[in-house]
């Protein structure tokens, strides 16, 4: 595993300030930009280096519905990017790049050969996006999957892996911790499979507890705020036990913990899920649900090549998950 030191070299800035970058520590000033190196010179030493392939001469775009503020907030959708980008490397496409704050531009892009759209669409930009271009590959959502390719994960059975280690391990107070979603265009929110399966499974049980389910936004700091307010409204009674939608979350959940003086997993246990970088440089180190997002940026990539080269039938490919327990759990 690489070091914060190695993280921090790649990145050009201090070991400390790797450090408090990683761990979320909102009383460092530092600019986004920087935020942004140490993250994606993270991930980039996660990464396992692939050899490289003959130039290809195709132009192919890549959609994030985040801003790139936002994406400094949920680490799992940088990291599918950069699997894009890494693949696109490989096969020497060209890439051109896309954010929330820039997605007008797109329109107007000509030369086109693709698109990869990471995030979730609602039917009316689904439909803007097909008038782009018809080689389209959804990554993270499968708004038709008759018609576009699509690169999933299974979050009901990633949620069920992490239920059944806590039942396991003799917990019967389970707190969830999540975030609640919005297509950009405001016309829905978007229902959260892991929220779903967390509620239906604990009732079937019969250990289910409404007073301990807390949303927000899928970020460090609502995680860190809804688990003080945890602390606060049940006191002594806390669950033993929290699952945390994301590893974002679950990081600013780990640091209320700690701030409050409560023993983590001594006293409260603790999974994420994403298993994104900076979750192996947190203390104590986060347990968590990897999401091969590497793999799904580039199984996006070579999807995307086989609709250009010719392939009519729509592919939803399943991406595996699998439990890590470190030592925010046991």
């Amino acid at each position: 595993m690489a070091t914060i030191k190695d993280i921090a070299q790649l990145a050009g800035v201090s070991i400390a300030t790797v450090s408090r970058v990683l761990n979320y520590d909102t009383t460092l000033s530092v600019s986004d930009e920087t935020k942004k190196k140490i993250f994606e010179a993270a991930e980039e030493l996660s990464y396992k280096k692939k050899s490289a392939r003959k130039q290809d001469s195709g132009k192919i775009a890549v959609l994030q519905w985040y801003t790139e503020k936002e994406e400094l907030e949920d680490l799992y959708y940088m990291s599918i990017r950069l699997g894009v980008e890494n693949r696109c490397r490989h096969h020497g496409l060209q890439l051109v790049k896309y954010f929330q704050d820039n997605y007008e531009d797109l329109k107007e892009d000509d030369g086109l050969q693709g698109l990869i759209a990471i995030g979730k669409f609602s039917r009316k930009q689904v439909k803007e996006l097909r008038s782009i271009t018809k080689n389209i590959v959804f990554v993270d959502t499968s708004p038709d999957e008759e018609q576009y390719d699509s690169i999933v994960i299974d979050f009901e059975k990633a949620t069920k892996k992490v239920l059944d280690y806590f039942i396991e391990k003799g917990h019967t107070q389970i707190g969830y911790i999540g975030g609640k979603e919005e297509f950009k265009d405001k016309t829905s929110t978007i229902e959260d499979a892991r929220e779903e399966t967390f509620k239906r499974f604990l009732m079937e049980k019969g250990i289910f507890d409404k007073s301990v389910m807390y949303n927000g936004k899928f970020s460090a700091e609502d995680g860190h705020a809804l688990m003080k307010q945890a602390i606060q409204e049940h006191g002594d009674n806390l669950p033993t036990a929290f699952f945390a939608g994301n590893d974002s979350i679950a990081v600013g959940a780990l640091r209320a913990l700690l701030e409050e003086g409560i023993a983590v997993p001594e006293r409260v246990n603790l999974i994420g899920v994403n298993d994104i970088s900076i979750s192996k440089y947190v203390f104590p180190t986060l347990s968590t649900v990897k999401v091969y997002t590497e793999l799904m940026g580039e199984t996006a990539v070579d999807t995307l090549l086989e609709r250009i080269e010719g392939r009519k039938t729509a592919k939803k490919i399943l991406i595996a998950t699998k439990l890590i327990i470190r030592n925010s759990s046991f």
